[in-house]
């Protein structure tokens, strides 16, 4: 398909530069294809399912993946030090991580970074600004210099308009995150509290979680100018024995199973096999859902406003049909809903009949 298809105007100021306080006061778009839209409020959410169905949370913990280093000076071919900004996205290895890389141009392999209290060799450049960086340590000793050196990496269209501060650091994870490893947050759960999950349980709705780690590739820009051209970032995902028979139970009772953001319906999708039944295991995914795709778990979504010709608008606009979408963005922009990562929620619902 066209990218441009996915494009939309959106004012500057309906980027949302902080969340909602608190976090489940933020407002809610119902969207189900065919019906007229809901504007409602994320703690609305336990009267819009129904006993039984189940929400699929991803548990993923954002790391302080963003880092601020040196280009040493080359004893040959030229050049002083260089200030590296680096945002990692993807562990290759106990001392290697995938990472984009600014300025990439004034780094190649063989170069050593040096961060704070850390150092890293450029062991590979790939196009797009990437680079793959072998660090002098390993494992968890890695992972606690990281932390120390580290920055939560907000979101470029934040980033660009006010810096990083202490309220990030709570605001920018989800209050259930628990496994390590993500360089952006799974958005979406930004919006649920104690409160929200109490009254989830009351009405006797669900819950399990998967771990998707969520790459930096999620911000990239859409270039090429058509979808079959576009290569996506793979990223890892674990789903447990419990969560696996989770879903199945709630696809046996008849229940709607219920992506909570983008990472775990993606990671749904790319374990389950033909006939929908979602496997315990690991392994990356590179999955890329685009409007045609038929979904094989998922029977709605949960999700953010997302930008204009994203992987993640089109993934929206595959759950909901294109023309849907973008009648339920239009309505958005005009009615003042937030966007992005701290915006307003959506509730979607597939095109199709059953739903």
């Amino acid at each position: 398909m066209r990218v441009d298809l996915f494009d939309f105007d959106l004012p500057e100021d309906r980027i949302a530069l902080r969340p909602a306080r608190p976090r489940d006061s933020a407002r809610l778009l119902v969207v189900r294809p065919g019906q007229t839209l809901a504007d409602r409020g994320v703690l609305d959410l336990p009267d819009l399912l129904a006993p039984g169905d189940l929400l699929v949370f991803n548990d993923t913990r954002v790391i302080p993946a963003a880092l601020n280093g040196t280009r040493s000076a080359r004893a040959e071919g030229g050049g002083g030090d260089v200030a590296i900004e680096v945002n990692l996205h993807k562990r290759e290895a106990e001392d290697a991580w995938r990472a984009f890389v600014r300025p990439a141009k004034r780094l190649r392999p063989g170069d050593r970074v040096d961060f704070d209290g850390l150092s890293a060799e450029v062991a590979e450049k790939a196009d797009g600004g990437e680079a793959l960086l072998r660090f002098d340590r390993a494992g968890k000793a890695l992972d606690e210099a990281i932390k120390a050196a580290g920055a939560p990496p907000l979101p470029p269209y934040i980033a660009r308009k006010r810096a990083l501060d202490e309220a990030d650091l709570d605001d920018y994870q989800t209050i259930f995150a628990e496994k390590e490893g993500s360089v952006a947050a799974p958005t979406a759960g930004l919006h649920f509290t104690d409160r929200l999950f109490d009254a989830l349980k009351s009405r006797g709705i669900e819950q399990t979680r998967v771990t998707l780690h969520v790459g930096a590739g999620t911000f990239l820009p859409v270039k090429a100018d058509d979808t079959d051209a576009h290569v996506m970032h793979a990223e890892y995902y674990e789903i447990s024995e419990a969560a696996s028979e989770a879903i199945a139970a709630a696809k046996a009772r008849g229940n709607r199973v219920v992506p909570v953001g983008t990472t775990a319906l993606r990671t749904l999708e790319a374990a389950a096999d033909a006939a929908g039944h979602v496997a315990p295991g690991a392994a990356d995914t590179d999955i890329f859902i685009t409007p045609g795709y038929e979904f094989k778990v998922a029977d709605a979504l949960w999700t953010n406003f997302h930008l204009p010709k994203s992987t993640l608008f089109m993934l929206v606009s595959a759950m909901s049909g294109l023309e849907t979408m973008q009648s339920a963005y239009a309505h958005a922009i005009q009615n003042g809903y937030r966007f992005y990562s701290y915006g307003d929620a959506c509730l979607l619902f597939p095109d199709r009949k059953d739903a």
